[in-house]
């Protein structure tokens, strides 16, 4: 117990210090993470409104559970498959974008992209099923009523924005895949703290897990304030 409390205690020193390599490790999480949220959600948003307003895509009935299951897919497949397309070998070889960042965006944009639209799909779908045909009987475009039905569901669409935030930056195994872990370059908090585990370097992996933490409490406090600021109204 003793270790361990002097870890923390140095853990909380690191973190207190600002020290420039947990800087450039946090850094670049965040900015790989941001990039990948906001891709799965301007791909993904507008792809769960349309199924969820359209009761005529034909493909319907196969796209839904395919979409359900994606969000379940493990991680380290898609950091496989995205491996094997960005690899030499592959057909997007020649990009050079393996142990990149670039290579880990699009492995947590692919990872987020099921959930956001799955969960924003299951938003629309929980609206009054009345309110659409009202807001059609107004007039309103297709453009309008997605957007009306947008800030109806904007609690559900805040839940999907925090869990793929959640899934993504919590990821390790996609990460590890195509970005390599390499020290300045893609190396990540997760990936980070599995390295310094395994070199014994109990304090910096406890600083970086802290931070962690703290990025998942902070997350899921807005999504706690919007549900509490939304049911009061």
């Amino acid at each position: 117990m003793e270790v361990l409390f002097e870890a923390l205690l140095d853990a909380f020193g690191l973190i207190i210090d600002l020290d420039p390599e947990l800087r450039a490790i946090v850094g670049l999480t965040l900015r790989v993470t941001g990039i990948g949220l906001v891709l799965a959600m301007v791909l993904g948003i507008p792809i769960g409104v349309g199924l969820g307003l359209s009761k005529r895509i034909p493909a319907a009935g196969c796209v839904v559970p395919l979409i359900y299951t994606g969000m379940g897919l493990p991680p380290v497949v898609v950091g496989l498959f995205v491996y094997l397309f960005l690899s030499n070998q592959g057909p997007l070889g020649d990009f050079r974008w393996l142990f990149t960042p670039t290579a880990m965006i699009i492995a947590q944009t692919i990872i987020a992209l099921p959930l956001v639209i799955g969960l924003t799909l299951t938003a629309i779908q929980s609206i009054d099923p009345m309110l659409p045909l009202q807001v059609r009987a107004l007039g309103a475009t297709r453009g309008q009523l997605a957007w009306t039905m947008l800030a109806e569901a904007r609690l559900g669409l805040f839940a999907a924005i925090v869990a793929a935030f959640g899934s993504i930056i919590s990821e390790v195994g996609a990460v590890m895949l195509v970005g390599g872990n390499i020290a300045g370059e893609t190396r990540v908090l997760t990936t980070a703290i599995v390295l310094e585990t395994r070199k014994g370097n109990i304090s910096l992996a406890l600083a970086l897990g802290l931070i962690l933490l703290g990025l998942a409490f902070l997350a899921n406090l807005v999504m706690y304030r919007l549900q509490v600021q939304g049911a009061s109204k």
